[in-house]
């Protein structure tokens, strides 16, 4: 069974070009990269070329005689004669990037060329991206990918377009979920934080419609990130670098959620640890939020690089590193005791990262202001609060009503609620938070 993903339609778009360049997807391992690249494939080409550098070792030598398109094809031909190549109607995939990058320096050729299309693939853990960016700057598109978002969940689930444009006319209009609209996108958003978006997670629910299995795939992604920190990481402190990712989830329980470093080691050392949080970063596996100096624009430059929050990209996968009972705890009972504040805030940041906003928060020293998110209009900052109970939004009244703020006019609350305008406060389920983007641009009309 294929899940649609929203990389379909950009594949599509990308083969409609007259002008098409290479193209990279990258992201995390396990999001479903190459599912997505062979289904596209598949549908679209007489001819698909397709190579996998972990998987075949053997054609790590194709570049042997140059970086011609030519050479490349003879090498590719030479391995397996099989393989076809025809012009205007072929699509070379090269997947597993990471472990042959020096063929991206052949996508300046292959564009060039122009009678072959081609994609590769890798996922962020060992891809010295850096170095692939400059060998093929000018040459070659990069589309980030990312495990399924709540809309791909229900699409998964059997629910239409149709349905999202009317969630978004809720949100736009202030106009309340009925009942029964309220209860089913509440289960399935339950349904959605329990499983998290990874493929492998979210079809086997759809095909057994329970949950058994799905924690045991969970926990070996988790595995697997671990063995790729240990296979990849170089030059740095593996043993740091899996501290960091085991012990986001115990420090997003903490009523600070800010990162602290010395709750792995008495003695850490921000430098010792920074190179560890970028590596995770550019691996597709951690969040980072960072805290602003001040609210106001611009978001970027305005934040200190040293004070920040981590999350997990994917729910799901913190629900799993947390004990079996809190994944039962949350099925059955919907409830996850203090942790419930955690949850709902990565499953925010989770929904911002996979829609392209940055990650943003803003604690005033020595003050009790502080403010789980913000986005951004074109000339106005929008504070996001995110509540896992009743009590009022002191903080976000605050921003909204205190003159010292010029650029916050009104703000965003998102909560186990329904739709509702209220004092300059626009209230919004928690489910809604993957149109976010698409509420402010509809604003803006």
């Amino acid at each position: 069974m294929y899940l649609k993903r929203k990389i379909d339609d950009y594949l599509m778009e990308w083969k409609r070009k007259e002008d098409r360049f290479p193209l990279i997807i990258k992201g995390a391992r396990q999001i479903g990269k190459t599912e997505s690249i062979n289904h596209f494939a598949a549908q679209n080409y007489t001819s698909v070329v397709y190579i996998n550098f972990v998987l075949e070792q053997k054609y790590k030598t194709i570049l042997s005689e140059g970086y011609e398109v030519d050479e490349i094809i003879k090498n590719i031909s030479m391995i397996d004669p099989s393989k076809k190549f025809i012009e205007g109607d072929t699509l070379i995939i090269f997947d597993e990037l990471q472990e042959y990058p020096d063929i991206a320096t052949s996508l300046k050729a292959f564009k060039i060329d122009g009678r072959f299309d081609v994609i590769c693939s890798g996922s962020l853990l060992g891809i010295n991206y850096k170095k692939i960016h400059s060998n093929s700057v000018g040459y070659k598109i990069d589309y980030e990918m990312f495990s399924m978002d709540f809309e791909e969940f229900l699409w998964a689930k059997g629910y239409s377009e149709e349905h999202i444009r009317d969630m978004l006319e809720h949100m736009l209009t202030g106009k309340a979920f009925s009942e029964t609209e309220l209860s089913v996108y509440r289960k399935l958003f339950l349904e959605y934080c329990v499983l998290g978006g990874m493929p492998a997670v979210v079809r086997i629910y759809i095909e057994k419609n329970v949950f058994t299995d799905t924690l045991e795939i969970q926990k070996q992604i988790q595995l697997d990130y671990e063995e790729d920190i240990r296979k990849y990481a170089e030059g740095l402190d593996q043993t740091k670098i899996v501290s960091v990712y085991r012990n986001i989830p115990v420090q997003l329980a903490k009523e600070n959620k800010k990162f602290q470093l010395s709750k792995i080691d008495k003695k850490a050392r921000s430098r010792e640890y920074m190179g560890c949080i970028t590596w995770l970063e550019d691996a597709g596996v951690v969040s980072v939020c960072y805290c602003l100096q001040y609210p106001e624009l611009p978001l970027k430059g305005n934040y200190d690089d040293s004070k920040f929050k981590l999350y997990y990209p994917d729910t799901g996968l913190l629900i799993a590193s947390l004990d079996e009972e809190a994944q039962e705890d949350l099925r059955a009972n919907k409830n996850l005791g203090v942790y419930k504040g955690a949850l709902y805030e990565n499953f925010v940041a989770e929904a911002f990262r996979k829609q392209g906003l940055g990650l943003y928060y803003y604690k005033k020293e020595n003050a009790t202001l502080e403010e789980d998110f913000f986005v951004r209009t074109k000339d106005e900052l929008v504070p996001v609060e995110v509540k896992a109970n009743k009590n009022r939004s002191k903080s976000l009244r605050q921003l909204i009503s205190n003159d010292s703020y010029g650029d916050i006019h009104w703000g965003i609350k998102l909560a186990d609620s329904n739709v509702g305008i209220e004092d300059d406060i626009c209230t919004f389920p928690y489910f809604c938070a993957f149109l976010l983007k698409r509420y402010l641009r509809g604003r803006e009309k």
